[in-house]
């Protein structure tokens, strides 16, 4: 079963429009992996802003399942960029003879999105052109499957863009491959998955990164280098689909070139203490990180049964920290993820009481010394405060809606006091 949604536009509060707009390019460097001086300030014509004046926020969502105990929520939103360029596959049960198998995969392009929206379709049947993903299963050739069909649509994708000139784009690549013995995970660039297991992330997934030794070694061997942590102070990631300007380099195979489409594939036996497993690009991880990730999605598990709004919490968590990418997550939960409670609504409610509590008496405050309430000083205000029982890797950010409602009724209240003040003065006279 699969049902999917467009969220509506959510409207930014203008002080983070602000706060990011003065911000977003020193931002985009600290997480890209450049530095100030490599761009034009004095010069922006000829160094056009891959960001928007304002993000757009209108969500695409998914959900979804399969009667062998794997449920999935998917969102993805583009944000700040100026063009949507991840893709992503979600199939709860897969075809071709293996319906209790999964497969869910996230692509984030970079320089277009032909080559994300092209394995999204494809890949996937790549795969299993190769015969070796069987229901039964030998792990070894499922992984040497999943290799070749990489290098596979890699080697397809190459002819296509010289003969249909295709855009320059290339795609990282992160999935999993779910069997009902063992859970496969598939990495090539930084995109990133994880496995929460007894509420702890027991595996994740490496980010192929230029600077890593190992990636370093095989740029430099095919007559690159590594400036600015990018190849040819260029690409920020060493592994990826497509980047086809990147693979030209003669007398070198396939995976020695300056960019290889080489995943790395590992295999872990499924337990049943096994959770959930979160597939993300890297607009996640920029802005989150693996542990925050998983205790912030534990603790959103049993206040919410609903995996889209989870995902959907997530990527505004991420915006709020900052996050100027394309952003997509996919939750997959198994029987043992955490499930909503009583005990843990009765938490939430009393922890939004207290922050609307809060509120009002910043407001109060603020009036007091005659101040006109300011929601940026409100969150500001909350945010050094010591606040109990707030989402674990989410903190007050999180809970941002319920401060936002109660500002804006505070606020609202107080405007309306005060025209009723104004009105009556004026009648006295």
């Amino acid at each position: 079963m699969r049902t999917a949604r467009r969220a509506s536009t959510m409207e930014v509060p203008s002080f983070l429009r602000q706060l990011v707009k003065e911000t977003e390019k020193m931002v985009t460097f600290f997480f890209k992996g450049g530095r100030r001086e490599d761009y034009d300030f004095e010069n922006e014509e000829d160094n056009p802003s891959p960001y928007l004046d304002r993000p757009i926020l209108a969500k695409d969502m998914e959900e979804g399942g399969s009667k062998w105990g794997v449920n999935y929520g998917m969102a993805s939103v583009q944000g700040w960029r100026v063009q949507m360029e991840d893709a992503h596959t979600c199939m709860p049960e897969m075809s071709g003879g293996l319906p209790s198998w999964s497969y869910f995969a996230v692509f984030d392009g970079h320089a277009g999105r032909t080559v994300a929206q092209y394995c999204a379709k494809h890949l996937l049947d790549f795969i299993l052109d190769k015969g070796c993903v069987m229901a039964d299963e030998d792990p070894d050739q499922v992984k040497d499957g999943i290799r070749n069909g990489f290098l596979g649509i890699d080697r397809h994708m190459h002819t296509l863009a010289r003969n249909e000139n295709w855009d320059h784009s290339g795609s990282t690549a992160t999935a999993v491959m779910i069997s009902p013995r063992n859970i496969y995970f598939i990495n090539c660039g930084d995109s990133r998955t994880f496995l929460c297991r007894n509420g702890q992330v027991v595996f994740y997934t490496e980010d192929h990164k230029p600077c890593n030794p190992r990636e370093k070694e095989r740029i430099q061997n095919a007559g690159g280098s590594v400036t600015l942590q990018r190849i040819n102070g260029s690409l920020a990631v060493s592994r990826a689909l497509g980047d086809y300007d990147f693979k030209e380099v003669e007398l070198k195979t396939q995976t020695e070139q300056l960019v290889s489409p080489e995943p790395e594939v590992y295999e872990l036996r499924r337990t049943p203490e096994d959770e959930f497993l979160v597939v993300a690009c890297d607009g996640v991880w920029d802005a989150v990180g693996n542990e925050e990730l998983c205790a912030f999605v534990r603790n959103r598990l049993q206040v919410c049964d609903d995996l889209r709004d989870i995902c959907a919490q997530v990527i505004d968590l991420c915006l709020y920290k900052g996050s100027l990418d394309n952003i997509s997550i996919i939750i997959i939960c198994f029987d043992s993820a955490p499930k909503v409670t009583p005990e843990a609504l009765q938490r939430e409610a009393a922890l939004e009481q207290i922050i609307e509590q809060k509120v009002e008496k910043i407001i109060q405050m603020m009036r007091a010394k005659d101040e006109d309430p300011d929601l940026l000083y409100v969150m500001k205000f909350l945010a050094s405060e010591e606040i109990p029982g707030l989402p674990p890797g989410g903190g007050i950010i999180s809970k941002k809606d319920c401060i936002i409602a109660a500002y804006q009724k505070y606020a609202a209240a107080i405007r309306s006091i005060e025209a009723m003040d104004t009105v009556g003065s004026e009648d006295s006279n």
